[in-house]
């Protein structure tokens, strides 16, 4: 069966649309930043690394980056040690997950206390 040239080019601008709304939910689902909390279990200082312990017992290998940035402790992750009660936001691409923001909340909670 043979279809008229309108027809076809009909059809391969259906195709590309849908290809690029798909694309851009895609990427758009990268981009969504999420939000965690707990106590950091690790600090790989050389790999820019941190593990945190959720409430619900979950780990989370977060990475950070020049471009995060620092509340409560020194930049670049220098105050950052094992213990301390963190809140981490980020972003999440093709399973690795990325610091936007760390929050040294461990100070607020003892100020809190007192």
């Amino acid at each position: 069966m043979l279809f008229s040239l309108q027809k076809r080019v009909a059809i391969a601008c259906m195709v590309a649309f849908f290809a690029v709304v798909a694309c851009q939910i895609a990427s758009a689902d990268e981009d969504m930043v999420h939000v965690i909390s707990g106590v950091v279990k690790h600090v790989d200082k050389d790999s820019k690394t941190m593990v945190v312990k959720t409430s619900d017992g979950t780990e989370h290998t977060v990475k950070w980056t020049g471009k995060t940035s620092w509340e409560g402790t020194k930049e670049t992750g220098k105050g950052l040690k094992e213990g301390s009660q963190v809140s981490v936001k980020y972003t999440e691409k093709a399973g690795e997950k990325t610091a936007v923001g760390v929050k040294d909340v461990s100070k607020d909670a003892a100020k809190a206390a007192q």
